[in-house]
């Protein structure tokens, strides 16, 4: 009997939870795993049935005049993912309850007395501290985090959108990937969509690689022997960082404005025609970029400034006497040691820029509008678009259709790039 007290405690708790641990004469850990079944059991026998029958038909009774009990389709959708959480958990604790029984009986098996309730306290405190200090944060980042993001997904099937969609009055259909093939196929959407997605990337493209370099530049320069009073040049540098990006933003979109901004006020009086800054599409889209340096560059400089002063001089040093030009010196010594120390964040960065909704919105708000669009300009990102979409036109299903999209594409993107930097190989070579 003693040979199998593992294999029987551990059929005792998959019957119930806490059986195992009874048997094993861990009576307070039993209690409470047995307290635990039973208020799973309570919640689950009256919400279960109706959550999964909301969550797989989004409602069967609209609002009407005259009916008291009516469906709400997203409720009814966010009542049974909260449902679906709180049962895979359950899951969890149960594989976990049959898991602790076993290895306990194994205790037994050897000769080993089970720990007291008392003993298991102090080695969770020793020995596993952390990762149940964990617990509660993990928690947080499932309900308030995880789950906004699954349920941004789950309207991405469904036809939740105006005007013949909004509950309680009209209720929620799924239907799977129809506002995907609406998206990429029909030419309405299509024409939209793939000319905000070509601009998304040059923009991420251009807006990165000016920042960054830029940034880069202006950190060399403060670098060099000959320029004095460093501290002073970076602290002015920087102030464009040091506002607010809002604050910025919204003062360079009175700077440029075409009719009454002082720019324009300048170039006239200089004898030069206004200049649509922000009224025609490709000045707009240069001007978005050109701004978006003077509030990234600093990022960048204080990043590569770190990095500088963190080469041995002796390297430039033993360069310089092998006869190597300024030139060779940067392209043998600092540009490698840069990238190999900021590449992640360049991808960071990159992806950022993908999502940077702040520069797009508060300099342009996606304008100048394009004829042919739907709901968005010439200067929107797909998550400007999104934006759009999701407050001004209520078509929730095609927002989140584009929330699905944009996280695929930054996810892919930085995965594979991280993954193909010397930093993140010479890092998996040393584990």
């Amino acid at each position: 009997m003693p040979q199998k007290r593992a294999s029987v405690a551990a059929i005792l708790s998959a019957l119930s939870l806490g059986l195992g641990q009874i048997y094993n004469r861990q009576f307070v850990k039993g209690i409470i795993f047995l307290a635990f079944e039973i208020v799973a059991v309570a919640y689950f026998s009256t919400r279960l049935g109706h959550a999964m029958w909301g969550l797989a038909t989004l409602g069967e009774t609209p609002r009407k005049p005259g009916v008291a009990e009516y469906d709400h389709s997203i409720f009814l959708m966010i009542e049974g993912l909260i449902t679906l959480i709180f049962l895979t958990l359950c899951v969890i604790a149960y594989a976990l309850n049959i898991r602790d029984a076993y290895q306990t009986g194994k205790r037994w098996e050897q000769g080993k007395p089970a720990n007291s309730f008392r003993e298991s306290l102090q080695y969770i405190a020793n020995k596993k501290f952390a990762e149940v200090f964990l617990i509660l944060p993990s928690l947080g980042i499932l309900f308030l985090t995880i789950m906004p993001i699954v349920f941004g997904m789950m309207i991405a099937f469904t036809n939740y959108s105006s005007p013949d969609h909004i509950p309680p009055a009209k209720l929620v259909d799924w239907v799977g990937f129809d506002t995907f093939k609406q998206l990429l196929t029909l030419k309405s959407w299509s024409h939209t969509f793939y000319g905000v997605l070509i601009w998304t990337i040059v923009w991420a493209i251009l807006s990165t690689v000016t920042t960054y370099f830029g940034g880069f530049l202006v950190a060399m320069i403060i670098q060099q022997k000959e320029i004095r009073l460093k501290g002073m040049w970076r602290t002015i540098l920087v102030i464009p960082y040091a506002i607010p990006q809002l604050i910025s933003l919204l003062v360079m979109r009175n700077l440029f404005n075409g009719q009454f901004g002082p720019i324009n006020q300048y170039l006239m009086a200089l004898g030069f025609d206004r200049i649509p800054w922000l009224s025609d599409p490709m000045w707009a889209r240069g001007t978005v970029i050109l701004t978006n340096m003077w509030v990234g560059i600093p990022v960048s400089m204080i990043l590569i400034m770190g990095v500088l002063t963190s080469i041995p001089r002796d390297l430039y040093e033993a360069a310089e006497v092998d006869g190597a030009s300024i030139f060779q010196r940067f392209r043998i010594i600092t540009l490698p040691m840069v990238l190999f120390s900021t590449a992640p964040i360049l991808i960071t960065q990159f992806a950022g820029n993908i999502n940077n909704f702040n520069a797009i919105y508060l300099l342009t708000s996606g304008s100048p509008v394009v004829g042919d669009y739907q709901y968005a300009g010439a200067t929107d990102l797909l998550v400007t678009w999104l934006y759009k979409l999701t407050l001004s036109q209520e078509r929730f299903n095609m927002a989140s259709t584009l929330g699905l999209i944009i996280f695929i594409l930054i996810a892919g993107f930085s995965l594979w790039n991280y993954s193909r930097t010397r930093s993140f190989k010479e890092e998996d070579m040393i584990q």
